[in-house]
């Protein structure tokens, strides 16, 4: 199939138009839209719904700035997000493939929500996941085939012999060792091949790796922590914010919601002196703004003085180079008659001129270094 992943178009709209703000006001002015696309999560799919369902509000703005562009009424971005983007809106199947991504997102939204939970429902898992397997198959195959047919038959349902002999051979070609080419693609799967080797020589073990993988794999926690974020976090959230909600609400949730909660004295008396505590973090947080720029004047202040301290010291070794320069000539006049004698002290003149400029340039050097410590030891 022609054209870039869902995947990559995704990642290349949120990128192309993220943190470039010149970009962005192009976009808006061009299209008269203030929506931006959401980013993508190559890993969370409870994330990747809102993504998508954004990326094809967009679209047509989308086609809206990139004709622009190249009608050379925008500057050309030049990146690999906005070449992605090009060629996306070549290929004529890409709405077809993010209407397609949106619809599995939404038929899996539901499922990885119920399933992110502590609470006892593995029992559940096997008619929820029969579910959902025939409502992706009803995409491919007619729904009479589907009609009144049961979880076993369902595992052994044959989709249809063109499709299979397709797959075959497309995977004969690049399998190379015979072991592999014997198999069929449904035999391929790693549950078949283990239970081949294992299954039957070692029942007791097959019996424990069974058990071992219904076993939760640790992740539904973790998962259902960044979906709780996603729902209390807004715009320009701190992390000290966040922190402080997530708080709020894991304490909820233990007492099984907001009226639940008991109200003890040690509850009261926190929230009474809740105000002055925010005034103190406050006080703190001004105090520390104005520590930090107050060491940011100094080290400023210190760089300024040690550039003029080593200033005053390459001035200094000039003008004793000058004036030992100066001296030697005078002395070489000595020895001297007539014009030669002349053009000697004539130059040794001008290096003493030139040594008294430096002498004058270290005093205003002196009494900068003067000034400035002066300001260090007073801050």
């Amino acid at each position: 199939m022609d054209g870039p992943n869902v995947d990559k178009i995704l990642r290349a709209l949120h990128t192309l138009l993220h943190n470039v703000p010149a970009r962005r006001e192009d976009y808006e002015k061009t299209t008269r839209s203030t929506r931006f696309p959401l980013a993508w999560c190559g890993h969370r799919w409870l994330v990747n719904l809102p993504v998508v369902i954004r990326a094809l509000d967009i679209w047509s703005s989308m086609l809206v700035y990139t004709n622009a562009v190249r009608r050379k009424e925008l500057p050309n971005p030049g990146t690999g997000s906005f070449a992605v983007i090009e060629e996306a809106q070549k290929d004529p199947l890409t709405l077809p493939k993010l209407q397609f991504f949106r619809s599995i997102a939404q038929l899996f939204d539901p499922f990885l929500r119920k399933y992110q939970t502590e609470e006892p429902v593995m029992p559940y898992l096997g008619k929820y996941l029969a579910e959902l397997i025939k409502s992706l198959m009803r995409r491919f195959v007619k729904r009479e085939v589907l009609q009144d047919i049961t979880t076993a038959q369902l595992t052994k349902l044959d989709i249809g012999d063109t499709i299979l002999q397709q797959f075959d051979a497309a995977l004969s070609v690049k399998c190379r060792h015979e072991d592999f080419i014997s198999f069929k693609p449904m035999q391929k799967r790693l549950d078949v091949f283990l239970h081949g080797f294992i299954g039957k020589a070692y029942p007791d073990l097959w019996a424990f790796r069974k058990t071992l993988l219904l076993l939760s794999h640790g992740q539904a926690s973790v998962e259902r922590g960044f979906s709780v974020n996603k729902e209390i976090e807004t715009e320009n959230m701190q992390e000290e914010t966040l922190v402080a909600h997530r708080l709020v609400y894991d304490y909820v949730a233990i007492h099984g919601g907001v009226t639940k909660v008991p109200l003890t004295p040690d509850l009261m008396k926190s929230v009474m002196a809740a105000r002055s505590r925010y005034r103190v973090h406050l006080d703190e947080q001004r105090k520390k703004k104005e520590t930090e720029t107050q060491g940011k004047k100094r080290a400023h202040a210190e760089e300024q003085l040690q550039d003029l301290k080593v200033k005053r010291d390459s001035l200094h070794k000039v003008t004793e180079s000058l004036g030992k320069e100066a001296d030697e000539l005078a002395e070489q006049a000595e020895g001297k008659a007539g014009s030669k004698m002349a053009h000697l002290i004539s130059k040794s003149n001008a290096l003493r001129r030139a040594a008294k400029d430096k002498l004058s340039q270290l005093k205003v050097l002196g009494d900068e270094i003067a000034t400035k410590s002066a300001e260090l030891k007073s801050m």
